[in-house]
């Protein structure tokens, strides 16, 4: 299991831009070994994944954010970052990051099978 803890979330106008992050700690394995994700729940509605990076660095993102979003981790850091541009107002919501030791990418993902979750972050778009 591994301790998450994402920051980074705020207010921001439509068009703007964030970068989150997600600090890991107490973690078994190494820190690269582990497929990382971010996902996403607005209110009233169900949690959604965004992005995910594997252990062999491929990434994925839901359509919804192809071309706005980009998700990466530095290893050295142990930490995972999502940039985000172009914000919509869909976009808001409480971020939160997860990682797993099993490589799957968006299979994962649209299990939404993490072994671990962090606390999220709010992000809240605006006009």
């Amino acid at each position: 299991q591994m301790q998450l803890e994402e920051s980074g979330g705020g207010s921001v106008q439509v068009g703007g831009s964030l970068r989150l992050s997600c600090e890991g700690s107490e973690f078994y394995y190494d820190y690269s070994s582990y497929c990382m994700a971010w996902f996403r729940q607005a209110p009233g509605k169900e949690r959604e994944g965004v992005a995910v990076i594997d252990s062999d660095g491929s990434t994925a993102y839901a359509d919804s954010v192809k071309g706005r979003f980009t998700i990466s981790k530095d290893n050295a850091k142990n930490t995972l970052y999502l940039q985000m541009n172009s914000l919509k107002l869909e976009d808001t919501g409480m971020y939160y990051c997860a990682s797993d030791q099993r490589s799957g990418g968006w299979w994962l993902v649209q299990r939404q099978d993490f072994y671990s979750w962090g606390q999220g972050t709010q992000v809240t778009v605006s006009e």
